[in-house]
């Protein structure tokens, strides 16, 4: 059988190695409130609903359904997510599948 992912509107950044890239996905109340580790190399570690997972600048951290923040590689974002509307890829956006 196949499936097909529901449509569904996400919010998202691409990780540049500066903490406040995340603050807009922390600051909504749905927000999962989980712990964020910068490493020297400017890796961010994330504690997701999987466990703690790395996130290397030029990934993307995106806050799911449930407020979750996980990442996803940038090749496999770009393939998987599309803008919404006209907002540019790489700033906050809000994104449809």
């Amino acid at each position: 059988m196949r499936y097909r992912k529901l449509p569904l509107v996400i919010e998202a950044v691409q990780w540049d190695g500066n903490p406040d890239t995340v603050l807009p996905l922390m600051q909504d109340k749905n927000a999962r409130r989980g712990s964020l580790y910068l490493d020297s190399n400017n890796r961010i570690q994330i504690a997701t609903l999987e466990g703690f997972l790395w996130c290397p600048i030029g990934h993307w951290i995106v806050k799911g359904i449930k407020g979750e923040l996980y990442p996803i590689a940038d090749d496999v974002f770009k393939a998987t997510y599309e803008p919404e509307d006209d907002s540019p890829v790489g700033d906050q956006i809000d994104i449809s599948n």
